[in-house]
């Protein structure tokens, strides 16, 4: 039925007087006007609307296909060869025996004898695990000193019940600020009590990462040095992975980032990547980013500018770990701070006391894709240039990333944090935290079975 049917319009009554006829017909033209108006304005916003919807459209399609013609122009780029760096490689491991034995211990020996025995030294540190850890690594040791390879591999017998069983230490240690209840099993639960003292995780992990750095120092006071420092996670990952990553830039950063997968497609390590602004990811899938440096240029193909990263493999210029004055090295934030309830990644905070960083930059390179086990790695790994991301995840992405930064607020550090942050910083004029961008609402501590949230 039309909106406008002059037909149904009130009609005079022709045997009224003249005057209240003139008045009544005058009344007449009036609402005819009025409804010929409201049909046109109508009409003009369905036109608008359409108009609008189509240029969405065509606009979508043309920023899905040119974001995926420049993703897969950069993804089919040749992988460079070694060439002639040195890299030391170095790991921390715990409990993680299957990848190890299936997919880890295999790749890492690969990867040694491809980088080359005179340029290459591999360390790991294992302490305390639960399953048969130590004799996959015995094996890799077997398979490195028969190609060659130099290493050391810490099997430390210190388990995480010896570490929580001790007496509190000075440093790295922290009170339970409520009573909480923690699994032991998949049927029992142990409780720790409000006050008890526990040991907290980041700074057990930044000390066991500067024991696998150990070798490093000690080979640059026998004279050798390394161009480069590679950090690896239990991941899945493939020699062309390491080629590609070392490359990133062409070799011009102070560190170099994958990206990892614990669920694919959603990205795994929040804890520790912040964007270029200092955001924390802003979603778990592509783009990722709030800041426009990162986001854009992972819509190009190209590594993405962050302020910090890990994400299973990080691979760093050495020379901060030589500085003479203050080396780099692995850290948590201060007790003092962390008593407020609040942590930061030692994986993050190297990248805020890497004066390197300033000028060189932290980088995540799109197209080294790693994960933590063997399937999931095949659905993200580099092998499938052509089909990552999708152009269903592109489109997609591009319009959930715009409607996130559209509806939430831009503040990189949460208010609730950067206060405590603030109160401690006036509490003592000796407070410095340079990696306040790391910092966020959780208080993570050692269980003799793993870790978890107080």
């Amino acid at each position: 039925m039309s909106f406008y049917n002059p037909d149904s319009r009130p009609t005079p009554d022709s045997t009224l007087p003249r005057p209240q006829y003139v008045e009544a017909a005058r009344l007449v033209c009036q609402h005819d006007n009025m409804l010929l108006r409201l049909h046109r304005k109508r009409t003009a916003l369905i036109r608008l609307t359409k108009l609008l919807f189509l240029f969405v459209l065509l606009w979508t399609v043309y920023e899905t296909s040119h974001t995926k013609s420049m993703i897969r122009k950069e993804a089919t780029s040749a992988v460079p060869p070694f060439g002639q760096e040195k890299i030391f490689i170095a790991s921390i491991l715990w409990t993680d025996e299957a990848l190890l034995r299936k997919h880890w211990a295999p790749a890492i020996a690969e990867l040694a004898r491809e980088i080359g025995p005179e340029r290459v030294f591999v360390s790991i540190y294992e302490g305390g695990s639960l399953d048969d850890t130590k004799g996959v690594l015995e094996l890799l040791k077997t398979d490195l000193e028969a190609s060659g390879i130099r290493h050391r591999i810490v099997l430390d017998e210190t388990t995480h019940k010896d570490e929580v069983e001790r007496s509190p230490a000075k440093n790295g240690w922290i009170q339970m600020p409520l009573q909480k209840s923690y699994r032991q099993n998949w049927t029992d639960w142990f409780t720790l009590d409000q006050g008890t003292w526990v040991p907290r995780r980041i700074p057990y992990l930044a000390r066991t990462r500067n024991q696998a750095m150990e070798p490093l120092y000690e080979l640059k006071r026998a004279g050798e040095t390394f161009d480069r420092v590679l950090w690896l996670n239990d991941v899945v990952f493939d020699v062309n992975d390491i080629r590609r990553l070392l490359a990133t830039r062409n070799g011009d950063y102070a560190a170099a980032c994958a990206l990892d997968f614990k669920h694919p497609p959603y990205f795994y390590d929040f804890f520790a990547t912040r964007d270029a602004d200092g955001f924390e990811p802003l979603m778990a899938r592509w783009p990722y980013f709030r800041s426009p440096a990162s986001r854009e240029a992972l819509a190009r193909g190209l590594p993405a500018p962050v302020t910090s990263c890990w994400n299973g493999i990080v691979a760093f210029d050495a020379g901060p770990f030589y500085d003479v004055e203050k080396p780099l090295a692995f850290r948590g934030i201060p007790d003092s701070l962390a008593v407020e309830h609040l942590e930061g990644s030692e994986c993050c905070l190297i990248h805020a006391d890497n004066h390197l960083a300033q000028t060189k930059g932290v980088w995540i390179n799109p197209h080294v894709r790693v994960a933590y086990n063997t399937s999931e790695y095949e659905r993200v790994s580099a092998s499938r240039e052509g089909d990552w991301p999708s152009s269903f995840e592109v489109m997609t992405g591009l319009w959930r990333n715009r409607f996130k930064r559209w509806l939430t607020t831009s503040s990189p550090v949460n208010q609730r944090v950067a206060d405590k942050v603030i109160n401690w910083l006036h509490a003592d004029y000796v407070h410095a935290e340079p990696g306040e961008f790391c910092i966020i609402d959780e208080m993570q501590v050692m269980l003799w079975n793993g870790w978890g949230h107080a």
